[in-house]
């Protein structure tokens, strides 16, 4: 009698025991992120998309500006956001987050930094802190040169020349794609003439170019002469709605030496973004156990092993 009891207990537990856990609901199976198309950006929403495509989601990426990215965000059109430069983007992101419109998800990368960069030569002969760039306007052809047209960083530069800061009124700011900068700033540092322009790292200008920041900034693109954190952003409600790939968010974390690689792999070698990454993964299989530690395929199965096995990386 008693063994009949336990065959019957088991069996009856075995019918209602709950199925497999599936990493998430079916309305997160293709989630979308917004990449501004900055070479570091690019970069990390491109690992994101390779690790997000091995555990079985379909990942759609955009390029999208600054200013259409965080009211894509605010909307629901857009899930993700890898690239809210602070306190660059301050203004933008802070009044967003207090609002509710948008949400923090972690910050994925520390030590970086914004601001004016010049040429060893130029700071060599003077152009050393933002006070010195007025002083150097005829030698400048009075241009500093930006990024994309609705950035932040270019927000900054006009409130600059508008307010007569630093004795930038009447600077023009030239505006174009990253990759047209540096090219511009790149030739007149080799013609050996004087350029400002907005630089950054992480980023492989800091290596192939011989530049420097300059200093005494009075915290215009943030504390530290432009000291930043990069924060991971989402829609409302995201992460709680999507825990699986909020776990990802939350563990997707980079240091300035891989983006530096990474960047130099696109920029300078010429390799396309999912080359690039799909190389850099299988190199450094720890990160991968480390971004989905806790993570799970769609359908709830070991997340890391799964990814390996599609990249063909070995443990």
């Amino acid at each position: 009698m008693i063994k009949r009891l336990l065959v019957a207990c088991v069996a009856l537990s075995a019918s209602v025991a709950p199925p497999a856990f599936a990493g998430d609901p079916a309305s997160c199976a293709k989630p979308t992120f917004s990449d501004v198309g900055w070479t570091d950006i690019t970069a990390t929403t491109e690992i994101a998309r390779q690790l997000l495509t091995g555990l079985g989601y379909k990942p759609d990426v955009a390029i999208l500006s600054v200013a259409i990215t965080f009211k894509a965000l605010e909307n629901g059109d857009r899930d993700v956001f890898l690239g809210n430069w602070m306190p660059l983007q301050e203004p933008t992101q802070v009044p967003l987050v207090k609002d509710g419109k948008i949400e923090i998800v972690a910050t994925n990368l520390k030590d970086a930094r914004v601001g004016f960069a010049t040429s060893k030569a130029a700071y060599d002969a003077g152009l050393k802190t933002y006070a010195d760039i007025a002083k150097f306007r005829d030698k400048l052809d009075g241009k500093i040169y930006g990024i994309e047209a609705g950035s932040s960083a270019n927000s900054t530069i006009s409130k600059m020349i508008a307010d007569n800061t630093f004795g930038l009124g009447g600077f023009t700011l030239v505006e174009s794609s990253e990759q047209a900068m540096l090219s511009q700033a790149g030739h007149r540092i080799k013609q050996g003439e004087p350029v400002v322009f907005f630089g950054w790292q992480p980023h492989p200008m800091n290596i192939n170019m011989p530049i420097t920041y300059l200093t005494n900034g009075n915290d215009v693109f943030g504390p530290n002469d432009g000291g930043a954190t990069v924060v991971t952003l989402s829609r409302p409600g995201y992460v709680k709605q999507c825990p699986n790939v909020g776990k990802l968010l939350t563990n997707l974390t980079f240091d300035v030496a891989t983006e530096d690689r990474l960047m130099s792999d696109i920029l300078d070698k010429g390799m396309q973004p999912d080359a690039a990454v799909r190389a850099w993964l299988k190199e450094n299989p720890a990160a991968i156990d480390r971004w989905l530690d806790g993570v799970t395929t769609f359908d709830g199965k070991p997340g890391a092993a799964a990814v390996k096995g599609a990249l063909g990386v070995k443990s």
